[in-house]
């Protein structure tokens, strides 16, 4: 730890502490992440060998965050990373208007890069969403925070958890043409109620495999209809609006793939996308950011053995998904 000096604090996470840094000998800048363990018969948290070892796998990418270093300090490690300047939740936050359509093809064109670059690794990186997309000095976008990643099995035979909430690409292409979430769930159900409010209720018909989902009689909602994309975004563009819809679809077979995305016309008609260092980067805000606490969840999480009223911030977000009688 001694070849570094620390130049301040970037925030807090569930597994440690995130300092801006400069190496010694080269003057390097570096995010340093330092991770305490509880108990040293405990060893490294599992979410952090994880981190590491999808970033060991991946560490040619220019749309990935680097891992440059791992050592041992005190009764913890460091890891050391490439400093970041922002973050894209911080440049959605602070737009004055909605991004241009150039800004967003940017954005999204490096973020499908690097989603395409870990799928064709069989990385899946499971917690997508902006403030986990970082910006560097001159506007690159690179994809951070590995913790929840797994290897991913080709043939399809491995379990995963489904308790895993990330916005996934097309959730994140939504949020920069509309300027905020399209989704804002408070928690599991609330969410669910916001999906079904814009895509409609999903039936055996549009998703077969509904029917095979743990939980799926469970539940029930009255039958939704879709609403169109262009009345949820009346700004975007009709290309826009179409990728946006290929990514947007209940069935996982039939979602576009981020290479597949990276093909779609709406990167081959005006306006093209700007070079990096033409897109906004905003400062991060200084002092710590809020920290992530891990352990009991949300009281207002949904759970399908407990009455769904207990589980809202607001109950009357499911009284139209309610089947009458």
């Amino acid at each position: 730890m001694e070849q570094y000096c620390i130049l301040g604090r970037i925030g807090e996470g569930a597994h440690g502490i995130v300092f801006k840094a400069k190496h010694v000998e080269t003057g390097e800048i570096v995010a340093l992440k330092k991770v305490a363990l509880r108990r040293l018969e405990d060893g490294i948290p599992n979410q952090v060998l994880r981190e590491i070892k999808a970033l060991q796998e991946i560490e040619d990418s220019q749309y990935v965050v680097q891992l440059k270093a791992v050592f041992p300090h005190g009764a913890g490690f460091v890891l050391a990373f490439e400093f970041m300047l922002s973050d894209l939740a911080e440049v959605v936050r602070h737009t004055q208007r909605p991004l241009a359509q150039a800004q967003v093809k940017s954005y999204l064109q490096m973020l499908l890069k690097g989603v395409a670059f870990c799928h064709a690794n069989n990385i899946v990186h499971r917690d997508l969403k902006p403030a986990n997309l970082l910006i560097s000095a001159s506007g690159q976008l690179k994809i951070a925070d590995f913790g929840l990643a797994r290897v991913f099995s080709p043939d399809g035979n491995r379990l995963y958890t489904h308790q895993v909430a990330t916005r996934a690409v097309g959730c994140i292409l939504g949020e920069l043409l509309n300027g905020s979430p399209l989704f804002p769930g408070e928690n599991d159900i609330e969410q669910l109620c916001c999906v079904l409010r814009i895509l409609g209720t999903p039936s055996p018909q549009v998703w077969p495999e509904i029917t095979e989902l743990p939980d799926y009689n469970k539940i029930s909602f009255k039958e939704q209809a879709p609403v169109p994309l262009e009345e949820v975004l009346p700004d975007a563009s009709p290309q826009a609006l179409d990728l946006l819809g290929r990514f947007l679809l209940y069935p996982p077979q039939q979602r576009i793939s981020a290479s597949q995305a990276l093909l779609h016309h709406c990167f081959f008609t005006a306006p093209l996308p700007v070079h990096p260092s033409a897109l906004p980067i905003p400062q991060r805000p200084g002092g710590p950011a809020p920290k992530a606490h891990p352990g009991p969840p949300h009281a207002h999480d949904f759970h399908v053995d407990r009455p769904l009223e207990e589980s809202l911030l607001n109950p009357e977000l499911i009284r139209p998904f309610i089947p009458e009688g």
